[in-house]
């Protein structure tokens, strides 16, 4: 199987990226491509989403995952498949459980347990969506560096499936001196239509979240992502979906990081429709260490 170009084709390329192949020797083992990117490393998203993607598709149709939690455990060659072991831990008359191991060369790279819910009324409230600037209003990653000849910045500018806009500014090249408490939001979108299958928006949510959940500590921090020097690593993510998402229309992502210590930093999101509504609350710690 061969993947888009991200270039040309960023959400296509992902969209391929998440189409897993059933292994037919295997019950409930799924194959998946990576994207190449800069580093060589397998993108913590897209190995997230897959994950999701492949547990999903062990359940019944009408049940959606409601929550994950996974550990990042090594670092996945981009250019090798990955295999994804599905274990059914449960299913119940209402919630399904399933836990998922990525894995290659024999060796594993994430570990991710999920659950998924039927649809049932309940009680109803959430959080309301702060008062910011739109998406039309603020600057996108292409207008901030789309001049910018280096790889990373062609990634973010260019190569990434989704559009992000961040208020305030964002810190690709220099630090926040306005945000000493290291509060952002984000606005992002897919750069492009995504067939109606929830569960694919709720991976896809996963997906790119990972590109964003950490900026708050190095913007509390006063560090742009250009630091010399600096190392970051996805440790481990918990996720909740509260309400149906679409990725291909704006969501904003309001974020804030309470704690860093031990080379470690939390990062904490919740995510908006454009219409106000509360679709997913989003927890993540990593690693990050700066030369001294």
């Amino acid at each position: 199987m061969t993947l888009p170009d991200a270039r040309h084709d960023p959400v296509g390329a992902v969209l391929r990226a998440l189409d897993l192949t059933a292994d037919a020797q295997r019950p409930d083992v799924f194959e998946g491509l990576s994207l190449p990117q800069p580093q060589g490393r397998v993108f913590g998203g897209q190995v997230l989403a897959q994950a999701l993607l492949a547990a999903g598709r062990t359940v019944d149709d009408d049940r959606l995952p409601h929550s994950l939690h996974g550990y990042f455990l090594r670092p996945g060659d981009d250019s090798a498949p990955i295999d994804f072991v599905v274990e059914r831990l449960r299913d119940g008359r209402s919630f399904s459980a399933r836990r998922a191991l990525a894995q290659q060369g024999g060796n594993p790279i994430l570990a991710m347990t999920a659950s998924f819910q039927e649809q049932q009324p309940g009680i109803e409230y959430a959080e309301s969506m702060p008062d910011v600037p739109g998406p039309d209003e603020v600057a996108s990653a292409l207008d901030v560096l789309g001049d910018v000849d280096h790889p990373m910045a062609r990634f973010w500018a260019q190569e990434s499936a989704f559009d992000l806009r961040h208020v305030p500014g964002p810190i690709y090249m220099r630090p926040d001196a306005d945000s000493p408490l290291g509060r952002q939001s984000v606005w992002a979108r897919a750069r492009g239509p995504v067939p109606d299958d929830q569960l694919l928006h709720r991976a896809l949510l996963a997906y790119a979240c990972d590109q964003i959940m950490l900026e708050p500590v190095l913007r509390r921090a006063g560090l742009p992502w250009a630091t010399p020097g600096l190392s970051m690593a996805s440790l481990d993510h918990a996720m909740w979906w509260h309400r149906d998402v679409r990725v291909d229309d704006w969501l904003l992502f309001t974020q804030s990081t309470p704690s860093a210590q031990g080379g470690r930093g939390l990062g904490a999101a919740r995510v908006f429709d454009r219409s106000g509504a509360l679709v997913a609350s989003i927890a993540q710690e990593g690693m990050l260490r700066v030369p001294l």
